[in-house]
């Protein structure tokens, strides 16, 4: 999660109590706990000051740009980490304190920060052209995966006969060991430079590759050893076909920038008129706001 998602269930129910005072929050044969109690000793603790300071940011950030966020986008990035994790989505949500509910805020909250960097942090023609260094568009491979060495010069051995999209399918049914690939001929989802699910060698060696060609020699990651086969290689062209990708990388990357996610969240707050009205908290957005007075009304 983004350090700026953080929002847990108990904690974030103490911003929603201030005001109400007297109600009863439990009841204990040594006293009752009121809601300004709770607010009042939760208040002071850097969990319940981070909750405040991401739920005054969130405020901000919906009203600048919470048209570009559809309920259909966060919903589809959602369906994507629940079918990333499985069967075991729920026990992950469970672990790290969230529901379905809450996950989909963070989302959204994460979405909403993206689009106020698009907007502050603007890509340069520097940013560009060093993007541009180890980018590489999308291509699609088929591979085969086995445990020995000499499993694989086997596999080569028999490449080098016929190296065609059939007879590598073929192959891959029969050797490899990725049980989520073999089935389907070795073929993965197309990827980028920007993928994490591959070794660094892995993708090097599939990025060499032109269509229909294949690694004369196994590639050796913690796997096992790799042999890989071009599919679809669009080839890198000119730096001026990819300028939307390439600010998308950008982007992306900024969003794991805290330099770049401090100056955006300054942005954003030092136009969004905040005012904060308990004075123990009149300091707590002081990092991105140039002045404690300019963010406090007492």
């Amino acid at each position: 999660m983004k350090k700026w998602l953080i929002a847990l269930a108990g904690v974030l129910m103490v911003f929603t109590l201030a005001g109400c005072g007297s109600k009863t929050v439990a009841s204990t044969s040594g006293g009752k706990v009121t809601e300004s109690e709770y607010y009042s000793s939760m208040k002071g603790t850097s969990s319940g000051k981070q909750v405040l300071q991401q739920m005054i940011l969130n405020k901000v950030l919906e009203k600048d740009y919470g048209k570009k966020v559809s309920d259909k986008t966060v919903t589809k990035q959602y369906n994507t980490y629940k079918s990333q994790y499985g069967t075991s989505f729920s026990t992950v949500l469970s672990q790290n304190g969230l529901t379905t509910k809450t996950f989909k805020e963070q989302i959204r909250s994460n979405l909403l920060l993206k689009e106020a960097v698009k907007d502050k942090a603007k890509v340069t023609d520097a940013a560009l052209k060093k993007q541009w260094k180890s980018y590489e568009p999308k291509v699609t491979v088929q591979h085969i995966l086995v445990a020995k060495s000499s499993t694989a010069d086997d596999v080569l051995k028999e490449l080098k006969k016929d190296s065609s999209e059939a007879n590598f399918t073929k192959l891959a049914k029969k050797y490899s060991t990725d049980s989520n690939s073999k089935s389907n001929g070795g073929k993965l989802s197309a990827f980028d430079n920007t993928n994490t699910s591959y070794s660094s060698k892995f993708l090097t060696a599939a990025f060499k590759l032109k269509n229909g060609e294949y690694t004369t020699s196994a590639v050796k990651t913690s796997d096992g050893y790799e042999i890989i086969r071009m599919i679809k290689n669009p080839g890198k062209g000119k730096m001026s076909d990819h300028t939307a990708d390439l600010k998308k990388q950008i982007y992306d990357n900024d969003m794991s920038d805290s330099t770049v996610l401090h100056n955006v969240v300054a942005k954003v707050l030092k136009s969004g008129n905040v005012s904060i009205k308990d004075k123990d908290l009149k300091d707590i957005l002081s990092s991105y706001l140039s002045t404690s007075s300019s963010s406090s009304s007492n």
